[in-house]
């Protein structure tokens, strides 16, 4: 079988058609050189040459064989440099779980800023509750997650991507429309748009301890997991509702934002979470990971 030497020679030959240039363009002299060209046609079985005192010609098996040798040497510089790539973590596959909140702005800055640094790198985004994200990443299911906190398990690293105060959002005919900045107790004996319980539920659970603490109790009408369907209940006059900041980024028609004082524990919190192991295992993972950390310092 044929070594890539040697199409290497025989493709320096087939271009320059002179055994002098050749040699020198492959850095090398004339007797190793014919050396390689006589091994390749041996084992070929056929001549690929033509070698006279002033002439260096194609045969007919030379010239059908000149375009395959090109097309494997350009494989094979391929390969090397696919190889490099994977190895510095310009090129592979990242499975990036999120929570819906990071849709409005966090999550498109991501992958914005993946495509121009990364543009080798396939992302296949997963839109999972916190909780799914966590059991994910431990089965292997995704490699990277945008989660809200807490994060608790000892396998796992985080860094926080995000803290952004929450908004009221009213119909825009709502007496409490009129107000620049909203106080807790307004929201006392209100009807509110509330985020679900349960799986997934650390908004929930986050604001209901505010309200606890500090006395207040809306009337919850409805539970829901998504932001936009909250917005159009408000717009359609059910309720109030709390959500983070960047959801006014949707502007739904008929409905107004308004800040409100809470204490300063109470945020809006995404973080960037992986597995620990994966950054030295998955050179892809370590450089996705420092990308996003950059983009959102």
């Amino acid at each position: 079988m044929f070594q890539f030497s040697q199409i290497r020679c025989f493709v320096a030959l087939a271009t320059e058609l002179h055994f002098g240039r050749a040699a020198q363009r492959l850095n090398m002299t004339q007797p190793p050189l014919s050396r390689q060209l006589q091994q390749l046609e041996h084992a070929l079985g056929v001549r690929l040459l033509e070698r006279g005192p002033h002439v260096v010609r194609l045969t007919p098996a030379g010239q059908a064989f000149l375009p395959e040798a090109q097309r494997l040497l350009e494989v094979a510089q391929s390969a090397a440099l696919a190889a490099r790539r994977a190895e510095s973590g310009e090129e592979g596959n990242i499975a990036l779980g999120y929570v819906a909140g990071a849709s409005f702005t966090l999550l498109p800055r991501i992958v914005a800023a993946a495509a121009a640094q990364l543009p080798r790198v396939q992302i296949v985004l997963r839109d999972m509750s916190s909780s799914e994200q966590l059991e994910a990443l431990r089965t292997g299911r995704i490699d990277v997650g945008i989660v809200r906190p807490p994060v608790a398990l000892p396998d796992l690293d985080s860094t926080t991507l995000l803290r952004e105060p929450f908004v009221v959002a009213l119909p825009a005919g709502h007496a409490l429309a009129t107000r620049r900045r909203l106080q807790l107790r307004h929201l006392d004996g209100q009807p509110l748009v509330m985020y679900e319980p349960g799986q997934g539920g650390r908004m929930y659970e986050l604001l209901t301890s505010v309200f606890h603490a500090a006395g207040v109790t809306p009337r919850y009408v409805q539970y829901v997991r998504q932001t936009y369907c909250m917005l159009g209940l408000v717009a359609s006059g059910i309720g109030l509702a709390l959500l983070q900041r960047s959801a006014g980024c949707l502007s739904m028609e008929g409905t107004v934002m308004r800040p409100i004082a809470l204490p300063a524990h109470a945020v809006s919190e995404m973080c960037l979470v992986w597995r620990r192991k994966d950054v030295e295992e998955k050179p892809v993972v370590a450089r996705f990971t420092e990308l996003v950390r950059a983009a959102n310092a």
